[in-house]
């Protein structure tokens, strides 16, 4: 991808466990080319999630990432982006990508956060 060496800003929720661990694992494995990724926390970040467009609750239900450009994605489109810059990540950004697959992911993504936050009482 042309934009691997750009920076990349990934919005993150640091009150969720499973996500502190996911951004952990992605480190690990990116090494230094994970340098250029920011990381920002969404708890109480509600305004300026609003300033670029993003709803907080969808913040909290979906990844998101902006791009260097300003541009902004969310949900498996996000992690795509964000895999596609790690060598070891790059064939599960393939096969995540597949037309046929993505609305079964992407429903069983949904399935497991909304029972994450509901189990934490978050949601």
């Amino acid at each position: 991808m042309k934009n691997d060496k750009q920076f990349i800003t990934v919005f993150y929720d640091a009150d969720c466990p499973e996500c502190v661990t996911d951004r952990r694992f992605y480190e690990r494995l990116a090494g230094q080319g994970g340098k250029q990724v920011k990381w920002l926390d969404i708890t109480g970040q509600d305004d300026y999630l609003k300033s670029l467009g993003i709803d907080p609750l969808k913040a909290l239900t979906e990844l998101h990432v902006q791009l260097a450009n300003g541009k902004i994605l969310s949900e498996l489109d996000a992690y795509i982006i964000l895999m596609n810059r790690v060598w070891l990540l790059k064939s599960v950004a393939w096969l995540i990508s597949l037309t046929f697959i993505r609305p079964y992911l992407a429903r069983w993504y949904h399935a497991r956060v909304e029972k994450r936050l509901k189990a934490t009482g978050r949601l």
